[in-house]
């Protein structure tokens, strides 16, 4: 079961993220996207969320991001959260905008 919501800004996530918590998501399950991988980073450590690593996405697939492009890379990433491959394109284009994407997953 996944919840996403496309945010314009840094604020809007946190609120995002808080109301995500308050319908019992914890921190461990909500994860942050954005195009550029520095904003990403920095949004992800600030507001205290996980990042998206090997335990979500498998050995295989963190190793094959290296090579992949920054496109590729997010795609995969929210598919191995659970989005379908139609709506991680989807949410990808919404950072291709400089949107950023919050993605609560609770596996199975």
């Amino acid at each position: 079961m996944e919840t996403v919501r496309v945010v314009e800004n840094g604020v809007q996530a946190k609120k995002e993220i808080e109301q995500l918590i308050m319908q019992g998501y914890t921190k461990d399950e909500i994860y942050l996207l954005a195009h550029d991988k520095d904003r990403s980073n920095d949004l992800t450590d600030s507001l205290d969320i996980s990042d998206i690593g090997m335990s979500e996405q498998g050995v295989m697939d963190s190793l094959a991001n290296v090579f992949r492009t920054r496109g590729d890379e997010l795609r995969s990433k929210m598919e191995s959260l659970g989005l379908s491959s139609n709506d991680a394109e989807r949410y990808e284009k919404e950072l291709d905008l400089g949107k950023v994407v919050v993605v609560a997953s609770k596996s199975a």
